[in-house]
């Protein structure tokens, strides 16, 4: 059994700005292990019990070096245990509201999960973090995820994810896993509005951050470029060229800190995978 741990980031409307959601791929067999070694993370650090971890803020009483290291501890523990991160990208200008968005997202992410678990084998559950939506439309859309599957896709009107075998709720403090999510896409969403809101002070942060990432973006051979099924953009086709621009303006700066994306914006439909 695979877990898919979800969350969303940079969800405030704001012009030139991603809205991401993503997941991080945890294997079933060694979850638990896992989980034992962030709990042993945190009593090396001297966290507090009852502290949350979260991209920020850190605990009380940490320094901002004491609170660097302990979010570097955690990539390497993600790493060590084979999570993989799956992510979906939108521009704010784009999309038409916040919330459709982030459900988009949640379409995207779960058929990217659902298509490696076909390919790869295996059976996965979707835990996505909490949230309310306007008219808690989120409920029937998680509802609608596991009864229908996804619609309205470019190759097909209507895909059962027949590999997932169930969506569920999580939130930060009842797993570390939440909380390992909302670290990797906490700095994502550091390093790229770094580079959209051009705050050229925090580009040597955006590069090492991106370091941490590079490794954990899900690829089939766990190396080289990463394909859709790990980083999907959306659109997929871009005509306006000034948005265009940025999607591929984003891509450079990924690329040249280490992160290659296969997905082409702003062309024909591409294959997905």
């Amino acid at each position: 059994m695979h877990l898919l741990y979800c969350d969303e980031t940079n969800l405030d409307k704001r012009l030139g700005d991603f809205l991401i959601y993503g997941g991080m791929v945890v294997e079933g067999a060694t979850a638990k292990d896992f989980s034992v070694e962030i709990d042993n993370l945190r009593l090396r650090h001297r966290v507090p019990r009852d502290y949350r971890l979260k991209f920020n803020p850190g605990p009380s009483g940490f320094s901002h070096l004491e609170f660097v290291a302990l979010k570097r501890d955690i990539f390497q523990i993600a790493h060590q245990f084979g999570a993989r991160l799956i992510v979906y990208l939108t521009l704010h200008d784009i999309a038409v509201d916040p919330d459709e968005a982030r459900r988009f997202g949640i379409n995207a992410v779960c058929y990217n999960f659902d298509f490696i678990l076909k390919r790869f084998g295996g059976s996965g559950l979707v835990l996505i973090d909490r949230f309310n939506d306007a008219g808690n439309a989120i409920d029937a859309h998680l509802r609608d995820k596991f009864t229908v599957g996804v619609t309205g896709m470019p190759y097909t009107s209507e895909m059962r994810l027949a590999n997932i075998v169930g969506f569920h709720y999580s939130c930060v403090g009842q797993s570390h896993f939440p909380s390992l999510v909302d670290v990797v896409l906490g700095s994502l969403r550091f390093a790229v509005n770094a580079h959209t809101r051009r705050q050229t002070e925090y580009l040597g942060t955006a590069a090492e951050l991106l370091q941490l990432l590079g490794p954990l973006f899900w690829r089939p051979d766990g190396q080289g470029v990463v394909p859709k099924l790990g980083f999907t953009f959306s659109p997929q086709v871009i005509r306006a060229e000034k948005y265009l621009k940025k999607y591929n303006d984003l891509k450079e700066f990924l690329e040249r800190n280490g992160v290659s994306i296969g997905h082409e914006v702003g062309s024909t439909l591409a294959s997905w995978s």
